[in-house]
């Protein structure tokens, strides 16, 4: 659902540069070079064309002039004519269609902060922050081996700094040449066993007993801990809304295109 509702977003931010540019930066016989045109060019809506060094404009410019210079002489040749350019324009005829379609049928759906409001409450065990861990970590292959890296660990003064160097120089993860640190990342993120072994311990500590997991056995060292927090509807309305925004929509069309697929003669080969 994420992805449909941010392709729908991009699709509208499209649309709207499209359809409402007027910002004039030249002309090639009177046609003006707008913001659409630019657009077209960077194929990307977050670079800022003000923003760019001005060779890299000129470079811009000059590639839309000379592209309208060659199109008004394929018009003076006679390409309207050509069949495979009506082709091409009735089909893209059909797809600016749709979009100003999908445009004006967005703008009809009400999405209420009463409705973002009754969907937070029906559902605030999906708005959870997990909790985050910054955490070290010894793999080693048995047991035993882990058992004795741990009294290594409950003789040291130093619990960290030797937590550092047995990873150094026993572990066989990719991490031990780090001293075994895993950064900090969402307790989720990592196999059950790890990650409730890790988010038990209480900072600074490590853990007494091996953690075994589908890649060996785990001797966890945890750094820091920030624990699982509920967002508030104001740190997530604005995903409500394109939520409820996408959904409405999706189940508008589907309900539009199933009532026209009824009506329609459609061949699939």
């Amino acid at each position: 659902m994420k992805k449909i509702v941010l392709s729908l977003v991009a699709t509208l931010a499209i649309s709207t540069i499209s359809l409402n540019a007027a910002d004039y930066y030249a002309s090639v016989d009177g046609e003006k070079i707008t913001q659409a045109d630019i657009a077209l060019v960077l194929q990307d809506p977050r670079i800022d064309f003000s923003k760019l060094p001005d060779s890299a404009q000129k470079r811009v410019l000059n590639e839309i002039i000379n592209k309208k210079l060659l199109s008004q002489k394929a018009v003076k040749d006679g390409i309207e004519k050509d069949p495979a350019y009506k082709d091409a324009l009735a089909k893209m005829k059909q797809d600016l269609a749709f979009q100003v379609w999908q445009k004006n049928e967005v703008a009809k759906i009400d999405v209420s902060e009463e409705k973002q409001k009754k969907f937070f409450d029906e559902n605030k065990e999906k708005f959870v922050m997990p909790a985050n861990l910054e955490a070290r970590h010894i793999l080693v292959k048995t047991e035993k081996e882990a058992k004795d890296l741990i009294k290594s660990l409950n003789k040291a003064k130093d619990k960290e700094a030797k937590f550092i160097e047995l990873a150094k120089e026993k572990s066989v993860g990719p991490t031990g040449v780090k001293g075994g640190y895993l950064g900090k990342f969402p307790a989720n993120q990592m196999v059950p066993e790890f990650a409730t072994a890790a988010s038990s311990l209480k900072k600074k500590t490590y853990s007494q007993a091996p953690v075994k997991t589908q890649f060996g056995y785990h001797v966890i060292y945890l750094v820091d801990k920030v624990e699982s927090k509920s967002l508030s509807f104001n740190e997530v309305k604005g995903k409500i809304s394109q939520m409820l925004l996408g959904n409405e929509y999706n189940e508008r069309v589907k309900s539009i295109t199933d009532e026209l697929r009824k009506k329609a003669k459609i061949v699939i080969k």
